[in-house]
């Protein structure tokens, strides 16, 4: 996600408000706004993949691997 897709995203927002979308505006802004919210989503999940949790017994426990990586959730 850029800054030019953000943008765009305001731009339709306030369009929205101030005097309507046409059929093709309001379809693109559903489009940015899913692309927004899969990239908000990916970008956490490689975060959680990230943390490592240190048990009560000493052991180190990675999330990634405990819950996988490569899972879709």
């Amino acid at each position: 996600m850029n800054e030019s897709m953000i943008d765009r995203i305001n731009a339709l927002a306030r369009k929205a408000r101030a005097e309507g979308l046409t059929e093709d505006e309001k379809m693109e802004q559903m489009r940015l706004r899913r692309e927004f919210i899969a990239a908000i989503r990916m970008n956490i999940r490689s975060q959680l993949d990230n943390i490592d949790i240190v048990e009560a017994d000493g052991s180190v426990t990675n999330l990634g691997e405990k819950y996988g990586a490569n899972k879709a959730n």
